[in-house]
């Protein structure tokens, strides 16, 4: 390890659906984290390493800074907040299309005392590109100590400029993980959110985020892996949707999600879901403990 290796936490931060998750998976060069169009799919603090023989990078994604409304809301604000007290490095993410004044809410609230570097996010969603600088220089007026960077995630326009930023930014330190490392989380927890990005793809409405995914069997065979996973809702009615006439959901969420665990695995899966009901899960600490929102 070189006298001059730098290593430590580079935290992202932003409202729900400004595009984190989507620019962890770009930054690792790996589909490790779920992204979908609808707001508060990131539900755990979700650790992605990136190892390199002169630094390692600890990347943490974060869920979408909300208000709590429920006990599960108010566990995935405590996850922002851990990431708050260990970031070396703070990224922020935020909408260009969205006004200042609903960052400056989350801007202020975080009281970050490390190097940051704001990201404004789907600069590909701005019809008048002129605008673009205007807006930069309103957010370097208003946040003069951070480094203000506009982006767009999904096109990869100006991306390459991230981790140069990044780098300048780190301390120097020794790795955290081993170099073959790429998250902190079991692939029994990727199956499981696999799963649930493909319950926020084929199903609309409430049925999402009323939703919780629990891996009950992972059990690997010399040809397949078997995977049991119990579909958590809150009511009987979402139990209906979820199977859907004469089971044809359910059947079509098995064969999406088999596919895409099956790439990541690279091994056949047999799969098996089953769809519980659990009265007002996302309230109770005990259904919430079980489901692994600790």
């Amino acid at each position: 390890m070189p006298d001059n290796f730098k290593a430590g936490f580079v935290n992202i931060f932003g409202a729900p659906n400004a595009g984190k998750s989507t620019l962890l998976n770009l930054l690792l060069g790996e589909r490790l984290v779920i992204i979908s169009p609808k707001v508060q799919t990131t539900r755990h603090r979700i650790l992605g390493i990136l190892s390199d023989p002169d630094y390692q990078i600890v990347f943490s994604d974060t869920p979408g800074i909300i208000e709590p409304k429920y006990k599960l809301h108010q566990k995935m604000m405590q996850q922002v907040k851990s990431a708050l007290e260990d970031a070396d490095v703070a990224i922020l993410m935020h909408d260009i299309t969205q006004p200042l004044e609903e960052f400056e809410k989350i801007g202020s609230s975080l009281k970050l005392k490390v190097p940051v570097i704001l990201l404004l996010n789907k600069t590909d969603m701005v019809k008048d590109k002129s605008t673009i600088e205007t807006e930069i220089k309103k957010y370097r007026d208003r946040f003069p100590g951070w480094e203000v960077l506009a982006i767009s995630a999904q096109k990869k326009t100006n991306t390459d400029k991230i981790m140069p930023m990044i780098l300048k930014a780190l301390p120097q330190g020794f790795a955290f993980y081993p170099d073959d490392s790429i998250s902190d989380r079991s692939e029994r927890f990727f199956v499981g959110e696999m799963v649930r990005e493909q319950i926020y793809a084929l199903y609309d409405e409430e049925i999402p985020y009323h939703t919780a995914v629990l891996v009950q069997a992972f059990e690997e065979k010399t040809t397949l892996n078997v995977i049991k996973i119990d579909i958590i809702v809150s009511r009987e009615t979402q139990k209906m949707i979820l199977l859907g006439k004469g089971g044809s959901m359910i059947k079509q969420l098995g064969i999406n999600s088999r596919k895409v665990i099956e790439e990541f695995l690279q091994k056949k899966v047999h799969l098996e879901l089953f769809v519980k009901v659990r009265p007002k899960w996302r309230d109770n600490e005990n259904y919430l403990r079980e489901y692994g929102y600790n």
